[in-house]
């Protein structure tokens, strides 16, 4: 009876948090899309200034990391499919897979650990320094102030680190598919773009924005909910990497099933 009572109080718990991360969300979709028409206008150069760190300066670091994940899509796939005589197919394989599924993984796991930390440990060192306490003491909602900023940068930008990163992912397909596989640059990306259809694009790109929710709450809440004391900050920032990660493949679970099942009808 123990232990039923410990995972039940364990599964209420998880509920719990993951009711308070809708909240969360929720208003800052609010004051992102709702807000400025309502006299609470958003801090648009913040904005722009987080879609730099979320967005543009994670490009070296996705580029190499896609790129060779790209390239190993293609290694172990022609290792199969040599087998059988169709290695012509490793383009297909690639892209479709990189399309569907490891560019919006991966990208969201590179910006888990450069900006949803980020995100946790800035919130966080404001809350332990009672910064958050002073803005709410001026009337000024925090979710505003803090948070929409960073929901609107991560919504806009992680659909176009997608799609960088299934460029950069094919085109390491693509070095293997020149140099092992008999193909041209072109003939392999002609290949590759014949195999998608607008469906796995926008599948991934749909991921990819309910990931950039999902670590912009997890990263936010993380820091707002950070006790007293500097400890505090490593142990949030380390919290919301870990359930950021957790919760964005228990997401990407979600909808593949939910495609999958709607692509059968």
């Amino acid at each position: 009876m123990e232990i039923v009572s410990q995972i039940g109080a364990g599964v209420m718990d998880s509920l719990a948090y993951l009711g308070s991360l809708a909240m969360l969300g929720t208003r800052a979709a609010y004051f992102t899309f709702v807000g400025p028409f309502r006299g609470k206008p958003l801090r648009l150069q913040t904005a722009a200034s987080q879609a730099m760190e979320v967005g543009v300066r994670a490009l070296p670091i996705l580029s190499l990391i896609t790129f060779f994940i790209g390239l190993i899509l293609a290694l172990q796939s022609a290792y199969e499919l040599s087998k059988l005589g169709a290695m012509n197919i490793v383009a297909k394989a690639v892209a479709l897979s990189m399309s569907r599924e490891l560019g919006p993984l991966i990208t969201a796991i590179v910006v888990i650990g450069r900006s949803g930390s980020a995100f946790a440990a800035e919130i966080g060192t404001m809350k332990v320094s009672e910064e958050i306490d002073a803005l709410e003491v001026m009337a000024i909602s925090p979710v505003n102030f803090l948070v929409a900023p960073k929901f609107l940068a991560m919504i806009v930008m992680l659909p176009c680190l997608t799609i960088w990163a299934n460029t950069m992912g094919i085109l390491g397909g693509a070095l293997f598919g020149v140099t092992q596989a008999d193909f041209t640059v072109g003939s392999y990306i002609q290949a590759s773009i014949e195999s998608l259809f607008l469906r796995d694009i926008f599948s991934g790109l749909i991921k990819s924005v309910m990931f950039g929710i999902t670590i912009t709450a997890v990263g936010c809440f993380e820091g707002l909910a950070t006790g007293g004391g500097a400890e505090q900050v490593g142990r949030s920032t380390t919290r919301a990497v870990v359930i950021s990660i957790l919760l964005v493949v228990a997401v990407d679970l979600v909808f593949t099933g939910l495609f999958f099942f709607l692509g059968k009808r």
